[in-house]
């Protein structure tokens, strides 16, 4: 009797054990889909905490060099979430009905020196000194479709510029649109702002503004697969969790209870993960700092501005549907702006 008390009270002991186990015990590994820049800094700071994996659902960081990659890497199942800006090739892709944005990101806003725009010294001299002095004038950007293109659109629609009037270069890369404006081979550029700071600091530039202070619109979201999206909704909704838990930590240590930019006490902190992941130097980190609601909530307005635009410009063949696209079971949408931009044709 004796003996089968024991087995008796070790087995307890084995249930109530299995009772407190962590969530990780049946752990669902992903794969979320970056690139190392400030963009994806809450996915660094959910990464570093271990948010995903206390959510049950331990992530490997797959990094890419832009941001049109990651999106193909969900649709073929190669990561099972992505983090970043949205592009040409993005609602591209989204006409497929393949994708799903899940939660908001990134946002320019006022206050906030995510990207800006910068005139060469030449320019300068010659009378481009505001931003309304850009037609006839040359401006240089990473590549077509791409976030500094659009944030280049929203600033000829807010100023009723003529966009044939001014000639866009593509350069592909920020080491080369920094070359070409020390060199006055062309005459502005929109850039990150770090990098704009770096050239300005240096003398080899003239700074005309910031895009978060002219026009403040979504950059970039967190998505994922439809299949996903549709079949894995207990996992997108854990990932969710460690997601905003992240994001309000980074709220924290950079966003006043206002929205304005301001240091919090454990802003040091977040600064060390975010340039620990991006492999950026702090200082850099702290200038590009982008705005992100502490909600992630989406600017739906904007997106579809965005579609329609991408489209008008045959960046983006065929239809995309908004309403597919923007799954509505797990965003959640700012209110409504009180001054919406029209679309340009």
């Amino acid at each position: 009797m004796a003996k089968i008390l024991t087995n008796v009270a070790r087995c307890l002991l084995w249930v109530a054990a299995l009772a407190v186990a962590p969530a990780s015990a049946g752990a669902e590994q992903i794969k979320v889909g970056v690139s190392k820049t400030f963009t994806a800094a809450p996915v660094f700071i959910a990464q570093e905490r271990g948010y995903f994996a206390a959510e049950g659902v331990p992530a490997d960081l797959v990094y890419f060099d832009s941001a049109e990659p990651i999106a193909v890497a969900v649709v073929s199942g190669a990561v099972d979430f992505g983090v970043g800006p949205f592009t040409g090739g993005f609602y591209s892709l989204a006409g497929h009905g393949a994708l799903r944005v899940i939660a908001g990101l990134a946002r320019e806003a006022p206050g906030f020196h995510y990207f800006a725009y910068i005139a060469s010294n030449q320019a300068y001299a010659a009378g481009l000194t505001s931003l309304k002095d850009i037609p006839r004038h040359s401006i240089a950007t990473t590549q077509i479709g791409s976030s500094g293109h659009y944030a280049l659109a929203l600033l000829i629609e807010k100023y009723g510029l003529d966009p044939k009037n001014l000639r866009l270069l593509p350069l592909q890369t920020l080491t080369n649109i920094r070359s070409a404006i020390n060199g006055g081979q062309v005459d502005a550029a929109v850039t990150n702002g770090s990098s704009a700071l770096r050239v300005v600091e240096h003398g080899e530039a003239k700074l005309l503004g910031w895009v978060g202070d002219e026009t403040p619109w979504q950059v970039a979201a967190a998505f994922t697969a439809t299949a996903t999206a549709n079949d894995r909704r207990d996992t997108v909704q854990r990932v969710l969790r460690a997601y905003r838990k992240a994001i309000r930590e980074y709220c924290d240590a950079f966003i006043a209870g206002d929205g304005t930019r301001r240091n919090g006490p454990s802003a040091p902190q977040i600064l060390a993960i975010i340039a620990k992941y991006a492999e950026q130097p702090v200082e850099e980190v702290e200038i590009g700092i982008p705005y992100v609601d502490p909600e992630a909530r989406l600017d739906v307005e904007d997106v579809l501005h965005q579609i329609a635009w991408y489209k008008a410009n045959g960046m983006v063949k065929g239809s995309v549907n908004s309403e597919e696209l923007i799954d509505k079971r797990y965003v959640v949408a700012l209110p409504k702006p009180a001054a919406t931009l029209t679309i340009g044709h």
